[in-house]
């Protein structure tokens, strides 16, 4: 089944790319893959969000230094024997009140709670923004990787395209050799045999390239990808002259530039700041409140005379009923902790333990980056080494299929041996290209550590 399913998507992807093939293919370049993905990449926008999340943190932790202000409003009918608000006397009656208040409190001292948390949601912040930055400088690198791939297959199909033009034009030749009787017809099925290998290699060279261009559009989040291409003018050569550098002096720029140690050391100080706060639950609290109330009746109101006798009047004017009933209340509370099951130490000890955590990541980290750029600067050397091997090695065999065709045209080489001479060239040219890119995108990791961006990442 999911082969099939493979198989229909390739078949797609053909068709898709057989179609475009009649318009005008825009190329990208290795530039504009990059900055397409940073600004449309979904891992990235999910990293911006929580950039956008940090920030709504930090105004929560300063809304902590303001006051809290809420208002109240009600009313309500009773029926029955009700005891009267104003005068307290009961009286078998229907009454309406309305009542309206209003409550103030504000942190005094809090054991530095909130000043933590503001300076604590500050850096979470910039941990945030690392955390981007680091999900942008990671997109690149895979960005570059599947460009240099679709470079490395296109120049690798070229060259089976160049090799199955140059066997059809042998069969030409040949079956008129043939015909003159030059060299025997078993050549000739060997060389057709020779042909069909190589539309065989040209199939499996254009779905390499398909499924690598389908990968980048991926990673470039590109809704239409079948015309979908890349330039291909890049070369194998070290443009910043990183290998000249020490692995030390690499690995020194990269303790001052890599993302992950900033974020390692950003994460670190959050949890300093987390056993801080904590800390803040052994102090006393204060907090200062003011509260304002008021009344009103809608219904007939007892008083009493001079005699102390009671009477019944209507009710008062709402707003004077308002003003003649207002209350105020304000005040300090302090709240002192004593014992509380352990949990405020409990809640130190836990945060105690994630800081450690935070120093052996923030260790670990420093010695994974290490041991990255010493790997990185010795895969690029052996990768260097090997495609100038390789390069040698196609140059001899460039050397040795000229001396076999020439033997072979003049009938003092057999058809199979001249294919085994062909075959070698090939391969040695497929390795001149794997190698080629394999160095090109090692070098690309190797500046990356140096603090060379694949592109510049713009801030945002």
């Amino acid at each position: 089944m999911k082969i099939n399913k493979i198989n229909s998507l390739v078949f797609a992807m053909l068709f898709g790319f057989g179609l475009s093939g009649q318009a005008q293919t825009k190329q990208w370049t290795l530039e504009e893959c990059v900055r397409y993905a940073l600004d449309n990449n979904i891992t990235i926008k999910v990293s911006e969000l929580d950039v956008q999340n940090a920030e709504i943190n930090k105004k929560d932790a300063f809304g902590r230094y303001l006051p809290s202000v809420n208002g109240n409003a009600s009313h309500s009918w009773n029926i029955g024997l009700n005891q009267d608000v104003t005068t307290g006397v009961l009286r078998n009656q229907t009454t309406q009140y309305s009542s309206v208040g209003l409550n103030a409190g504000v942190d005094i001292y809090k054991g530095l709670q909130n000043q933590n948390t503001y300076r604590r949601t500050k850096l979470a912040i910039i941990a945030s923004q690392y955390q981007l930055l680091k999900m942008q400088e990671d997109i690149s690198l895979n960005v570059a990787n599947a460009f240099l791939q679709i470079l490395g297959y296109k120049e690798d199909l070229k060259i089976k395209t160049e090799q199955l033009s140059i066997d059809e034009k042998r069969l030409k030749r040949s079956e008129e050799m043939v015909n003159a009787g030059t060299i025997p017809r078993g050549d000739l099925y060997d060389l057709k045999a020779t042909i069909a290998t190589d539309k065989q290699n040209i199939a499996v060279s254009e779905n390499n390239l398909l499924i690598s261009k389908l990968s980048l559009a991926q990673l470039l989040q590109l809704k239409e990808f079948a015309d979908f291409d890349v330039v291909d003018d890049t070369n194998a050569k070290d443009e910043n002259n990183i290998m000249a550098q020490n692995p030390i002096d690499i690995y020194n720029k990269a303790k001052e530039t890599r993302t992950e140690l900033k974020l390692a050391q950003t994460n670190l100080e959050i949890a300093e700041k987390n056993v801080a706060i904590a800390k803040g639950a052994y102090q006393p609290t204060l907090t200062g409140f003011y509260g304002f109330n008021t009344r009103a009746s809608y219904s007939d109101q007892v008083k009493f005379d001079d005699q102390n006798q009671p009477y019944t009047t209507g009710p008062d004017p709402i707003f004077q009923q308002f003003s003649d009933n207002k209350g105020h209340n304000f005040g300090l509370q302090l709240n002192v902790p004593i014992f509380n099951g352990f949990s405020v130490r409990n809640n130190v000890e836990r945060n105690k333990v994630s800081l450690e955590k935070s120093k052996i990541d923030l260790e670990q980290k420093s010695l994974d980056l290490q041991r990255n750029v010493y790997t990185a600067f010795t895969n690029a050397k052996a990768a260097l080494n090997t495609y100038e091997a390789a390069t040698i090695t196609l140059e001899a065999r460039q050397q040795a299929y000229n001396y076999a065709k020439e033997k072979y045209d003049v009938g003092l080489m057999n058809s199979f041996d001249f294919t085994q001479a062909q075959t070698l060239l090939t391969n040695a040219q497929s390795d001149v290209i794997r190698t080629k890119y394999d160095y090109l995108f090692k070098i690309k990791i190797l500046e990356f550590y140096f603090g060379i961006p694949i592109v510049p990442i713009p801030a945002k």
